[in-house]
């Protein structure tokens, strides 16, 4: 525990020493980078140790604050969400120091990098917290560092519109937060986790509902997740990385740890969030599906994947209030692996996404392709990811889905009592693996495949060594957790007992196995195959040519599928949903000049949800401008005002 400490404090540390390294770059960049390796390298400690042997460790520091204490607790639930903080943090400090160099001597790498530190201690922060004020401190500061980094590239409109964006939406989960912490610390008058009374009936519920609202900010619930796909976007790939992979599940982790607080949870909990989750999974895909830029591709694809864990708790709650244990384990469990797995394989995705933008200048899929000969090792990574994204065996991705799976099929039966929900689980998660394959060919074909669609990709070059060693590294992962996916069983049993769930996870381990078994057996088939291949081949000189042209002496990278046209019969299919705008001449002449044809995947929920409410809330906020006058001894009154009234109640 007292490790885990120490770590964040070597964050705060090497982040104050990059701030005052700002003035050169190089060595900024290394005091960032070295903090934060050495600083998961530490960590990593006892979130193995906890993990492997599951223990409660808690350090309280005296503190002069109303609250008493600060108090932090490393327990196996926390140690599950710290293993891919610290690992993910790691490995996208080490592609940040190659992402960086061209931005030297033009942006604030030493900002840049003590910001990117404290973000992570700020995560760390709130992990450990077992007290609400170094909960709501380190909440807040993990969003205004994240803030920060989002906003580095600031010349750019977007860039401004998406922090604008992302500081709404952070204030006002802070709100609802703030709020249910008021709830639940009102009986006792003590805001340390330990001392909270279960609430019942309908303060339990509202207190459910504000950190589903507040915790769903952070992790993009559909249609809390405004922010994501803009954000995601506007920040550095290694930033996005961390973001997309370990920051949304803040979301995840505060929720989860809300549930055990509340004990005894209402049937209505599990289908409310078995809807969220079914509805962000689908519809997030599908967004996906509609995008022209890679980040923000795999910045809706984030929101399928928090989708589908919430899915796996919602099934948890379901479970725990019809007391099908096996229900609550599975659901639980399927969701907490695919938090370790979504992180990895997120980041890798986003680093290879990052890989193409710094070397093209650009990640508008209509303007690549042609990037496979030319950037090997980003290509392998990319599709590497995009097998794990898409829940293919042997990859980590399908580990965490079939525990959902599992927990579904064993409870669809007739005389089930939860074969509804488990239906509905069922048919979401087989229509959002069906669509993010799609939606991945889509990315990667357009990407690395074909020919060169435009300028900008005819001199890019592939990935620095230290963006390789940091892909390299989590791609390792998605690999060894794939394969080795029953040892986790131990741990993720650990992690979902404080959820009052008494199934015993270990009888999952042998289905595990037996998946683990299928996968080896598939990789030592493929093997066979190419050896058979090699031996077949030796000696035979190769052949050349060219490849079907349709009839076309001289074909061009103009006449090949766009990304827009890989997809379209789905996107047009679900246009209801999805809104998109297209552009397009008419033909008025047998043999025009020119012609273009564009689509625009539209903001659906900014355009027709938040928009015309914030315009709503601006002309209301006009009508009382007279209470802003400029004048200093009005204010005075107003909060002489304020503190009387809030006397007089306190009385």
């Amino acid at each position: 525990m007292l490790l885990a400490v120490v770590s964040a404090g070597i964050l705060v540390f090497s982040a104050a020493l990059s701030l005052s390294l700002g003035r050169d770059p190089q060595k900024a960049s290394a005091a960032g980078a070295a903090g934060a390796v050495i600083a998961a390298i530490i960590g990593l400690i006892p979130t193995v140790k906890i993990l492997l042997y599951p223990a409660i460790e808690t350090i309280s520091f005296p503190c002069s604050l109303p609250t008493g204490s600060f108090t932090l607790v490393l327990d196996p639930l926390s140690a599950i969400f710290l293993l891919p903080v610290f690992i993910l943090t790691a490995a996208a400090a080490l592609y940040g120091l190659d992402y960086l160099k061209p931005m030297a001597g033009k942006k604030p790498l030493g900002t840049a990098w003590a910001m990117f530190n404290l973000l992570s201690a700020a995560m760390v922060l709130v992990l450990l917290s077992a007290d609400a004020v170094p909960f709501l401190m380190g909440w807040e500061t993990m969003a205004a560092a994240s803030f920060a980094l989002v906003v580095l590239e600031h010349e750019k409109p977007q860039v401004r519109k998406a922090g604008l964006i992302y500081l709404v939406a952070g204030g006002s989960g802070a709100l609802f937060l703030l709020f249910m912490f008021s709830l639940l610390a009102s009986p006792s008058g003590s805001v340390a986790f330990s001392s909270f009374l279960r609430p019942t009936g309908a303060l339990a519920s509202a207190v459910f509902i504000c950190a589903v609202l507040g915790f769903g900010l952070k992790a993009g619930f559909i249609p809390l997740h405004i922010w994501l796909p803009e954000a995601h976007p506007a920040a550095p790939s290694h930033v996005s990385a961390v973001m997309s992979g370990v920051m949304i599940k803040m979301g995840i982790y505060g929720l989860l740890r809300v549930l055990v607080i509340l004990g005894a949870p209402k049937e209505w909990w599990g289908w409310l969030l078995i809807v969220i989750g079914a509805v962000s999974a689908v519809a997030g895909v599908l967004f996906a599906l509609a995008q022209h830029d890679l980040k923000r591709l795999l910045a809706w694809s984030s929101i399928e994947n928090v989708g589908i864990i919430t899915m796996g708790i919602g099934l948890g709650v379901l479970g725990q209030a019809r007391s099908i244990p096996s229900l609550a384990a599975l659901g639980y469990g399927g969701a907490l692996l695919h938090v370790i797995n979504h992180a990895f394989f997120k980041g890798l995705l986003f680093m290879s996404a990052g890989s193409v933008l710094h070397a093209a200048g650009t990640a508008e899929l209509e303007a690549l392709g042609g990037l496979l000969k030319k950037m090997p090792f980003t290509a392998f990574f990319f599709f590497f990811g995009s097998a794990a994204a898409c829940a293919l065996p042997p990859l980590n991705g399908f580990t965490g889905e079939f525990l959902i799976y599992l927990g579904a099929f064993n409870n669809i039966g007739p005389s089930s009592k939860a074969a509804l929900p488990a239906l509905i689980v069922i048919t979401s998660l087989a229509a959002t693996g069906a669509l993010a394959v799609a939606a991945f060919a889509k990315a990667g074909g357009s990407v690395f495949l074909g020919e060169p669609r435009a300028d900008s990709a005819e001199g890019p070059h592939d990935a620095g060594t230290m963006m390789k060693v940091a892909m390299a590294a989590l791609a390792m992962l998605c690999a060894i957790i794939g394969l080795c996916s029953p040892f986790l069983i131990k741990p993720l049993a650990a992690a979902i007992t404080p959820l009052a769930v008494s199934y015993p996870l270990l009888d999952a381990g042998v289905n595990m196995l037996y998946v683990s078994a299928g996968a080896l057996t598939l990789i030592a088939l493929i093997l066979c195959v190419w050896a058979l291949r090699s031996a077949l081949s030796r000696g035979l000189p190769p052949v050349r040519g060219v490849t079907w042209d349709c009839g076309y002496a001289a074909p061009t990278a103009r006449m090949q599928y766009g990304a827009s046209a890989f997809t379209q019969p789905l996107t047009d299919f679900f246009q209801p949903l999805l809104r998109k705008a297209r552009s397009y001449p008419a033909i008025a002449e047998y043999f025009p000049g020119t012609a273009s044809f564009s689509t625009e995947a539209r903001a659906v929920f900014y355009n027709h949800l938040y928009s015309p409410a914030g315009a709503q809330i601006k002309r209301l906020a006009f009508r009382y401008t007279w209470l802003q006058h400029g004048r200093l001894q009005f204010y005075i009154l107003y909060i002489v005002i304020a503190l009387i009234a809030l006397l007089v109640w306190k009385l």
